[in-house]
């Protein structure tokens, strides 16, 4: 009968943070904010044979970023602003986490958490007004920025993990930790939830908070990750 029961709130508290993702998925679109259903941690099961656990979703055999991924190849095109179509998206896929697609609205430059901390603060400092502040579930923290857009020069670019290019990459970007997210590139969005890390959050919310020039914001990040190399 116990068991029963604590199978019972388990359930009803794992439908709860569904309906959250959903609601933050419609949130997003609505605010012209491309989103997507991502991979998510699968549900606990027995350990059976000499297998890995599964640690992501998607079932592939050694995921280089599980639950932080796209569920569709085809992302890019399935990234949506209307608002129906993301409750719809999650409705079919309660337990997906919430992708952002980057480079259409926002930029969002990538640091390790504990920088992203010490540059709020320096910030605060200085008097510069971050924008949206996010700590994801993987320990990074997202700083939501405008959009370059698409610059007529290639070597303007900034890499990540996802749309590093021969040549495309900058000086800043190599700095330990450092990311530029823009275009063909995502990030995962809260509340969603990496396996044994817990959920995304929001440290500075997206509708009380303008998104900033991305370069104002980018002497802080590098020289607190500077100063982390040294």
């Amino acid at each position: 009968m116990v068991e029963t029961k604590l199978r019972r709130g388990r359930r009803r508290a794992a439908g709860r943070k569904a309906a959250g993702r959903a609601a933050a998925a419609a949130s997003y679109a609505a605010m012209g904010w491309p989103v997507c259903a991502g991979a998510y941690p699968p549900p606990a099961r027995p350990h059976r044979g000499a297998g890995a656990v599964r640690g992501c979703s998607c079932d592939r055999i050694g995921c280089p970023a599980p639950g932080a991924h796209p569920i569709s190849a085809a992302w890019q095109v399935e990234a949506t602003t209307d608002p129906a179509m993301a409750e719809a998206l999650w409705t079919a896929r309660p337990d997906a986490n919430v992708i952002l697609a980057t480079g259409r609205v926002f930029d969002v430059l990538d640091v390790p958490a504990p920088l992203g901390l010490t540059a709020l603060n320096l910030m605060a400092g200085a008097d510069i007004e971050p924008g949206p502040v996010a700590l994801s579930a993987g320990d990074r923290a997202l700083f939501f920025v405008l959009t370059r857009g698409a610059p007529a020069d290639e070597q303007e670019w900034w890499s990540c993990h996802l749309d590093c290019e021969p040549g495309s990459v900058t000086e800043h970007s190599r700095l330990p930790g450092l990311r530029w997210h823009c275009r063909a590139s995502y990030v995962v969005a809260p509340p969603s939830r990496l396996p044994g890390a817990g959920e995304a959050r929001w440290l500075r919310e997206p509708g009380s908070h303008p998104l900033p020039d991305g370069v104002a914001l980018l002497e802080v990040l590098a020289d607190a990750c500077e100063g982390a190399r040294r």
